[in-house]
């Protein structure tokens, strides 16, 4: 994450460098996404085939690759890069997670740990991003915007030799090919019902939250602040992101704190979603930078919650034998929505961009109220 996190703050600011206009940056963007989407569909069946510590080193050879075209300012080799990153995107979100939770089980850990373990993951990745910003920010402005990726490229080497020497493999349903375990992915989410309410509430709600992350600056621009010389005073996006992921670390510490009172996950997971809604609504009904920053930060509050809530609830309704394949297999709507929502995203103004995330938001609501928490889910394998 935190090799992630290093490139994300400089990918547009580079392209634009390199001399390419908004659309060439947008196809470029767009790339990455339907990449996710198309092979996201089946790099988790290879996960759980062929294992899913060999697809988290391949993750790091991938998003090392898309690291290294970054160098060269050609746009072909740059929308490789991207859809490589793609790929490598599915397997960050999918194939860790995946391997953990089974290697949790294997080890006879306490099912209820998994909690704790999410918490800590999100809570530490706050504090990792918060690093990554200030260490890209300080190398890019020595170094020029190509520096922050090959920070990034040798922390993707060192975890890749991490993973190769210090992890067990762990597989899920070895014994069928990969159209196999994709068919019985798709058969468990047919006699789980639970299984695709849940895939539907993950791919609404990180749909609004990566448009969130393309849509939070120009909302926040539309009440520009003027000096004393009638200069527009730009904002401290830096700061700004730093406040974003303290949230997301306070977020991450209301969910602990909720888990030792014994909420049940399904519950906390319908409390941040209708706050959620609220939130993103904000920008619809206000234009004052203020209210638009303090609505902002709920929503991250909101994140900080989810992650580890939605991590928790994957480990107890997602089968064993296709985890890697049916988390790949929820982002595929979700990158489609967030396509849909680029491809228009210069024909549709901010209010009617955060009203499309709402509507997202508030439909996720709905589905995860039809998730009850029951002793059948907490023990489902």
């Amino acid at each position: 994450m935190g090799a992630d996190w290093l490139q994300g703050p400089y990918v547009y600011a580079l392209y634009s460098d390199y001399g390419f206009n908004r659309s060439d940056i947008g196809v470029l963007f767009i790339g990455g996404f339907l990449s996710s989407m198309v092979f996201g569909t089946f790099v988790g069946s290879l996960a759980d085939k062929y294992g899913r510590k060999l697809l988290c080193i391949c993750f790091g050879i991938f998003y090392s690759i898309s690291c290294l075209t970054k160098l060269i300012n050609n746009f072909w080799v740059l929308l490789l890069g991207r859809i490589l990153s793609g790929i490598a995107t599915s397997l960050l979100f999918s194939s860790f997670e995946s391997w953990m939770i089974t290697e949790h089980k294997a080890r006879g850990f306490s099912p209820d740990l998994l909690s704790e373990t999410f918490d800590i993951a999100t809570f530490g990745n706050g504090i990792v991003a918060i690093i990554a910003g200030l260490v890209a920010s300080a190398v890019a402005n020595y170094f020029g915007y190509v520096a922050p990726f090959m920070i990034s490229l040798v922390l993707l080497i060192i975890g890749s030799i991490v993973v190769a020497l210090s992890w067990n493999e762990n597989y899920g349903d070895s014994t069928v090919d990969v159209s196999g375990t994709f068919f019985n992915t798709i058969a468990s989410m047919k006699n789980d019902i639970k299984i695709p309410m849940l895939g539907l509430v993950q791919s609404l709600f990180e749909a609004a939250m990566y448009t969130f992350v393309f849509m939070w600056t120009p909302a926040m621009e539309v009440d520009k602040q003027v000096d004393g010389n009638g200069k527009t005073v730009e904002l401290p996006f830096g700061l700004i992101f730093a406040c974003f992921m303290v949230c997301i670390m306070i977020g991450s510490s209301l969910f602990g704190i909720m888990c030792k009172f014994q909420i049940p996950h399904e519950h906390i997971a319908k409390l941040l979603l209708i706050v959620a809604t609220f939130s993103l609504l904000v920008p619809v009904f206000f234009t004052d930078m203020l209210t638009v920053f303090l609505g902002f930060l709920v929503f991250e509050v909101c994140c900080g919650l989810y992650f580890p809530c939605v991590g928790t609830l994957r480990g107890k309704y997602i089968p064993e034998h296709t985890r890697a394949a049916t988390m790949n297999f929820f982002r595929v709507p979700l990158n489609f929505l967030v396509v849909i929502i680029l491809i228009q995203v210069g024909n549709l103004s901010n209010k009617v961009v955060f009203g499309v995330c709402g509507l997202w938001m508030i439909s996720a609501f709905l589905i995860q109220t039809r998730l009850r928490p029951t002793p059948k889910a907490s023990t489902h394998e």
